[in-house]
């Protein structure tokens, strides 16, 4: 059996995975999980995909990025799957772990993904340091410190730190913080 998992990272990208389950229906895949979770997220549909293929199985997704966050998450679902006896196939590289060559494909492919990932925060991190130098990298502005008075008002009209940080669209703790700041100047 073809049991296809499809993931996008936000609600935004509904097009991409409506692309994914299309893709994996044409294959034949009889159960298909999809989900619109970061990657780094709890990823309930990739567990239950695990857990119910069986040996002789395929887990099937249309790119690798789908699947696995990193080389070492990769190499642990491909772990849990050639336990259970399971193949994976990743559809727009043409990797089919069921066979030697798609698992040596696999292991090259997603150690070059690492290493691509990698000199791209290395160069994200050189650009901001080289911002940082000459006065052009601030950081983000702060949100909730431009609302310090309207938070200071709905804290005197009696709301909650939680009703306050829903209304104006900012974490309970910049609530916190700005409240506890204004009460120890006065």
């Amino acid at each position: 059996m073809f049991v296809g998992y499809a993931r996008t990272s936000t609600l935004e990208q509904a097009a991409g995975l409506e692309a994914q389950v299309r893709d994996l229906i044409s294959l034949g895949c009889e159960r298909i999980f999809k989900e619109q979770v970061s990657s780094v997220g709890n990823r309930e549909g990739l567990s239950e995909a695990l857990s119910i293929v069986r040996e002789g199985d395929a887990l099937v997704v249309t790119k690798l990025d789908r699947l696995a966050r990193s080389v070492p998450h990769l190499g642990q679902i491909i772990e849990a799957l050639a336990t259970k006896g399971v193949a994976l196939r990743i559809l727009d590289l043409g990797v089919d772990t069921s066979t030697p060559t798609g698992k040596l494909m696999l292991n090259v492919l997603g150690g070059v993904a690492q290493f691509e990932r990698e000199m791209m925060l290395e160069r994200q991190r050189e650009g901001i340091a080289k911002a940082k130098a000459s006065g052009a990298y601030k950081g983000r502005k702060p949100t909730a410190q431009a609302k310090a008075d309207e938070i200071i008002m709905l804290s005197e009209k009696g709301l909650s730190m939680g009703a306050i940080a829903t209304r104006l669209s900012i974490g309970k703790g910049s609530v916190h913080r700005i409240i506890a700041k204004t009460r120890m100047r006065t």
